[in-house]
C-alpha cells in the first residue's frame, strides 16, 4: 500500500498551537540528508485520512514538499497524540529512499477457524497482532496471512513458523508464540478438581 502526502515547510518562528488551530499539524522529516531534519506542516484532514489506513511504521508514503522541490519515499515513524483529547499533534516521517532495507511492523491476518476451537471448545489466544520485519522499502507486505485451521488445543504457532514473503525477514525471538489454542476454562477447572481429589 503506497500513499501520497503533500507537506509544506514550516515557517520559522511559527507556533505549533497556532498551526493546529488553522488546521495544520506540525511534522518533521528525518533521514533525507544524513542527520539533517526539516520542520513541516501537514493538513489535519490529510493526517486523519492517513491514520484511518493504519500506516504507522508499515506503509510507504510518497512525501512531496513543493516549496523545497523534494519528493521521496518515507515511513511514518511516530504519531504523537494529545494525552486526553486524543487528536494527533505531531508526526515524524523518515526518508527511506537511500535505505537497502528497513524495519517495519506488519499486521498479522489469521485465516480459518482453529480445529481446537471449533471441535474441542478451546479458546484462541492471539499473543501478537503485528510482526516486526526487515525488508526492502519497496517490498513491505500489506499483511501476513497466518492459517490457523490446523491448530488443536495445546498447539501454538511461533515466529519461525510464519509464512513470510521472499526477501522479508522476521525480527525478534524465533520461538516467540504468535497464536495458540488454550483448553476451555470449564475443562481446566474439572482437571484441577480431579487432581485435588487424587
Amino acid at each position: 500500500m503506497e500513499l501520497a502526502v503533500e507537506c509544506q515547510k514550516r515557517a520559522e518562528g511559527s507556533k505549533p498551537n497556532a498551526l493546529r488551530r488553522s488546521g495544520l499539524i506540525p511534522a518533521v522529516l528525518y533521514g533525507h540528508k544524513g542527520a539533517e531534519s526539516i520542520s513541516l506542516t501537514v493538513k489535519a484532514k490529510t493526517v486523519e485520512t492517513l491514520l484511518k489506513k493504519h500506516v504507522v511504521n508499515n506503509a510507504l508514503i510518497d512525501l512531496s514538499i513543493p516549496d523545497l522541490s523534494w519528493t521521496g519515499k518515507t515511513l511514518l515513524r511516530e504519531v504523537q497524540v494529545h494525552p486526553w483529547k486524543g487528536y494527533p499533534y505531531h508526526l515524524s516521517f523518515f526518508a527511506v529512499g537511500s535505505q537497502d532495507s528497513i524495519e517495519v511492523e506488519v499486521p498479522l491476518h489469521f485465516a480459518g477457524e482453529a480445529a481446537g476451537v471449533k471441535l474441542e471448545g478451546g479458546i484462541l489466544d492471539t499473543v501478537m497482532t503485528q510482526l516486526a520485519v526487515k525488508c526492502k522499502p519497496n517490498s513491505i507486505p500489506e499483511a501476513i496471512e497466518v492459517d490457523i485451521s490446523n491448530l488443536n488445543v495445546g498447539d501454538a504457532l511461533h515466529i519461525h513458523e510464519l509464512p513470510l514473503p521472499d526477501g522479508v525477514v522476521a525480527i525478534g525471538e524465533p520461538n516467540q508464540v504468535v497464536v495458540s489454542v488454550l483448553g476451555s476454562q470449564s475443562g481446566a477447572g474439572e482437571e484441577t478438581e480431579a487432581a485435588a481429589a487424587e
